[in-house]
């Protein structure tokens, strides 16, 4: 058998969901940005859950605020997304230490990021504070059709990250499943 036995804090690295992406919040008086690669979507209504906690300043306005944007980062942002994971909000203006430009959203309080391939539009619809998971309900989507090209950063859990490439479509295979507009 090929099969060996290995450490068991390494079973996220075969299942670390990704993407990788940036959670815009604001406060009242402060916009803020965290990394995130704990997030899933978990129906086809727009329905999103982000697993996050009390150690991060984004989630606890999250609680507050029930509102945020998800940013999915181009290809070229991927050692910023990494850098702002590494920096708490409550030291520093991301915004301003990282140059990040940040752009009105029309549905909520809560700042898109210039530079990403999209941005979507959140609003907090259930915690389940025992996981931190945050589930999210998409209002309103933009994108950058000059960036997206649907390629996304997933973190394997270790410290590196793969950029997905190409796609194989078996959507004749799941015509039966797929709701319309998909």
């Amino acid at each position: 058998m090929a099969y060996r036995e290995i450490a068991l804090e390494k079973a996220l690295t075969f299942i670390e969901p990704g993407p990788v992406v940036l959670i815009t919040t604001f406060d009242g008086k402060k916009n803020n940005v965290m990394t995130i690669s704990w997030i899933m979507p978990i129906d086809f209504d727009g329905h999103f859950v982000i697993a996050s906690g009390p150690w991060n300043l984004s989630f606890k306005t999250l609680l507050k605020t029930k509102q945020c944007v998800v940013c999915i980062p181009a290809e070229n942002m991927l050692q910023t997304t990494v850098k702002i994971g590494d920096v708490s909000g409550a030291e520093c203006d991301k915004f301003a230490h990282f140059g990040l430009k940040a752009l009105p959203a029309k549905t909520v309080q809560a700042p898109l990021i210039a530079g990403c391939q999209a941005c979507l539009e959140c609003e907090v619809s259930d915690v389940i504070s025992r996981y931190g998971f945050v589930v999210l309900h998409v209002k309103r989507i933009v994108r950058d059709s000059r960036l997206a090209r649907g390629r996304l950063w997933h973190a394997v859990g270790d410290g590196t990250f793969t950029l997905d490439g190409k796609k194989s479509s078996c959507r004749q295979l799941m015509k039966d499943k797929l709701p319309p507009g998909l």
